[in-house]
Parts: C-alpha cells; sequence; structure tokens
C-alpha cells in the first residue's frame, strides 16, 4: 500500500478480508465465502453512506451468487451520471477477479473491451493475484471501478460522449 494516498489505504483497511478460498464450484466452501463476500460489501457500503460518499448498489441476480447486476454513479460538476453494473464470478474466482461490466458506455472509451468490461488488466490484476483470496467484490469495486469512474467519467462528459440524463432528455424534446 505504499504509494496510495491516505484516503484510498484508510477505506481498503476498513473493508474486512475474506478468509475462505472458494469458487462457484465449491459446494458448501462458496456458500461460506458468499457471507463473507456479503459481510464485506456491507461494510463498504455502510463505510461510504457514513462518509457520504454513496455511488453503488449491487446484488446476486441468482440464488447461487454468480451473478451480480446493480447500478453505480458517480457525480461530475455536479451531476449524478448513473450506470447499469454487472459482472459474473468466474469459475476460477477467487484466483481470478471478477470483469466488471458497464454496458452502456461500451465502445466509448479505449479502456474497456467488448461487451462494456472495464479494463484492470494494468494496476488492478497484479493487486488482486497478490491478494487472493483476501480480495472480493468490495474491493474490486473499491479498488477497480471506484478509480477507473473517477478516471474516465469526467473525460467521457467532457468530450461528449455521455450525456447527463436531463440534457440528453431536453435534447429530445426540442
Amino acid at each position: 500500500m505504499e504509494g496510495w494516498d491516505p484516503n484510498t489505504k484508510s477505506t481498503l483497511t476498513q473493508i474486512p478480508l475474506l478468509t475462505t478460498k472458494a469458487g462457484p464450484r465449491d459446494g458448501s466452501a462458496w456458500t461460506q465465502r458468499l457471507k463473507e463476500e456479503y459481510k464485506a460489501l456491507i461494510a463498504y457500503t455502510q463505510m461510504n453512506k457514513s462518509n457520504d460518499n454513496d455511488w453503488f448498489r449491487i446484488s446476486a441476480a441468482n440464488p447461487e451468487g454468480t451473478r451480480w447486476t446493480g447500478k453505480c454513479w458517480y457525480v461530475h460538476n455536479l451531476l449524478k451520471y448513473e450506470f447499469d453494473l454487472q459482472f459474473d464470478i468466474p469459475v476460477t474466482y477467487p484466483a481470478t477477479a471478477p470483469e466488471l461490466e458497464l454496458p452502456e458506455l461500451d465502445g466509448k472509451t479505449q479502456k474497456m473491451y467488448r461487451g462494456g468490461k472495464i479494463c484492470l488488466t494494468v494496476h488492478f490484476k497484479p493487486l488482486w493475484a497478490k491478494n487472493c483470496p483476501r480480495f472480493g467484490i468490495a474491493h474490486a469495486l473499491c479498488l477497480g471501478l471506484a478509480p477507473w469512474l473517477a478516471a474516465e467519467i469526467p473525460i467521457l462528459v467532457d468530450s461528449g460522449m455521455i450525456k447527463h440524463k436531463d440534457d440528453a432528455a431536453s435534447s429530445n424534446e426540442s
């Protein structure tokens, strides 16, 4: 964690680390891992809310906990930009990080793969590998999606690639 800003370091240290090394194919061990994932997500969400930094909602989209969907948002120039968020838990999880997807931004930035999967290879994947199995979904959001949104959304807005929903609605009415 050397070289990290104090806020990121503080946030990361408050997200519980996971202990169960299990993936979707591991039966009852996976159930235990999911419980740990939920505890970490709840802690991260509560911490964000208490710091007035609430920026996502996700939940498992299936009973097995292998598909997750929700919303994430970023405030730029006092306007809230909201996006659908989805990802699947890889069968090799937790050795492999989930690929976070923002489908509506597909093709709007070079830091994204087909289907709206955000690029996390250079900075996040080595960090994930080093901290496997202690990192989970909450850590992927904190260290993967949050910095990606902070880096990319202002550029996309300023370049006109994405418009605020109020701007889009008023241009449609004209």
